[in-house]
């Protein structure tokens, strides 16, 4: 069964405009099954885990297009990333010509981390990248979705059914992996082979990782840390690797999709901010197999509630992000060290989105943080606090409860 997915507009859109088009994100997302599924007729699907067409491609790239012709979606596209030169030669050419060469190429590949080099040498101006992850909650329940607005007043106009908390964690335990959603198959086994492959076909791959078993270990800890500052000293001695090498897995896992990190809002009026970024599982499923919570009951119920609460929440408004085709570069959070933290500030030019996240239904003084955000000259729109309300009340004038499930 086929999950209509929300970023399926802005890469038609983008079709229309740009001559590339390239899908990154987390492997087995659904990138090339949302291409197939909206793809013309006559656009031709290749992959590059084919070894016939990948020889074809890094022997002789111009014989590949002439056999497999244009427009095309090319999956797995950074197994050959020499393609992108012969890609750049053909859509110079047409433009030389007066040809229209919009959405030729569509391209997809889970590393992005190996794509994004090769897409700024040779295509810089010749396409449009998206970011794709598991299924939003929106997508799940069949709806549309626009990019998150933090603003009261559309928050308040917002239809939601609400959900109960023991829904919203089975939600957050099952995650949002397309196959579990949309198929009976088993989640254990499902997640199971997802890692083995992750580790075997995608970290294999770079060298910047010497022992899988170690990485298996810094990725369970990494999973066990969602939601909380990411030190990479303490990552360090916990795992058992030097500090840099932490830092060049993280840049990974970041690149894969697997983590998105929330940087720290700060400026030159304090120096008494937090600088560490905080780190999220962009899928909360992986992130609670990782760590081994055998049902959402106890997931629910154990001291990681929390922190997989926020992490759902943050990676829903990121796949709104994505969703939308939007670059995140409007999304922090604030911490100083007088401990004082708001979850998350969307900024925007002339004001500050303070939101708050909390996991029961009345947060006692969720607003005790709010009056840290005076010190910045800017306008500090009203709190949201996403939490398990039924309704969007107020706490008070500065301070109002907002639903999860309205997310």
């Amino acid at each position: 069964m086929y999950i209509k997915r929300n970023i399926e507009k802005s890469v038609l859109e983008a079709t229309k405009e740009y001559p590339v088009i390239m899908v990154c994100g987390q492997r087995q997302v659904g990138k090339s099954t949302m291409l197939n599924h909206i793809k013309e007729k006559n656009r031709r699907y290749v992959s590059f885990d084919d070894r016939n067409a990948r020889r074809l491609a890094e022997t002789d790239p111009a014989l590949f297009f002439e056999t497999y012709g244009y427009p095309i979606l090319i999956d797995e596209f950074q197994k050959v990333p020499s393609i992108l030169e012969t890609i750049k030669d053909i859509v110079d050419k047409l433009g030389y010509e007066g040809k229209n060469n919009n959405g030729l190429f569509w391209l997809t590949g889970s590393q992005k981390f190996k794509m994004m080099k090769g897409i700024s040498e040779s295509l810089a101006g010749r396409v449009a990248i998206f970011e794709m992850s598991s299924l939003s909650q929106r997508e799940i329940e069949g709806k549309d979705a626009n990019l998150f607005n933090p603003d009261l007043e559309v928050i308040k106009k917002q239809p939601f059914e609400y959900k109960d908390v023991n829904e919203i964690y089975q939600r957050i335990f099952n995650g949002g992996m397309p196959k579990i959603i949309a198929s009976k198959i088993n989640r254990e086994k499902y997640y199971s082979d997802y890692v083995n492959t992750y580790l075997e076909r995608d970290i294999k791959e770079l060298s910047a990782v010497g022992k899988l078993n170690e990485f298996y270990d810094f990725l369970v800890f990494m999973a066990a840390r969602t939601a909380q500052e990411l030190k990479y000293d303490e990552i360090s001695k916990q795992v058992g690797v030097s500090a840099p090498t932490v830092k060049s897995w993280v840049s990974i896992l970041e690149r894969s999709g697997i983590i998105f990190i929330l940087r720290p809002y700060y400026s030159k009026v304090t120096d008494r901010l937090v600088k560490t970024p905080k780190v999220y599982f962009m899928d909360t499923g992986l992130a609670a197999y990782l760590c081994r919570w055998p049902n959402a009951e106890t997931l629910q119920n154990g001291n990681m509630d929390g922190a997989f609460f926020e992490t759902f929440v943050i990676s829903e408004i990121v796949k709104s992000y994505y969703n939308s085709g939007k670059p995140i570069n409007n999304l922090y959070y604030y911490r100083d060290i007088d401990k004082k933290e708001i979850d998350l500030l969307i900024v925007d030019a002339n004001c500050i989105y303070p939101i708050e996240i909390k996991k029961s239904k009345e947060p006692n003084k969720p607003d005790a943080n709010l009056s840290a955000l005076d010190k910045f000259n800017i306008e500090i729109k009203p709190e949201l606090v996403i939490c398990m309300s039924e309704e969007v009340i107020p706490y008070n004038r500065k301070c109002y409860l907002v639903p999860i499930s309205i997310i």
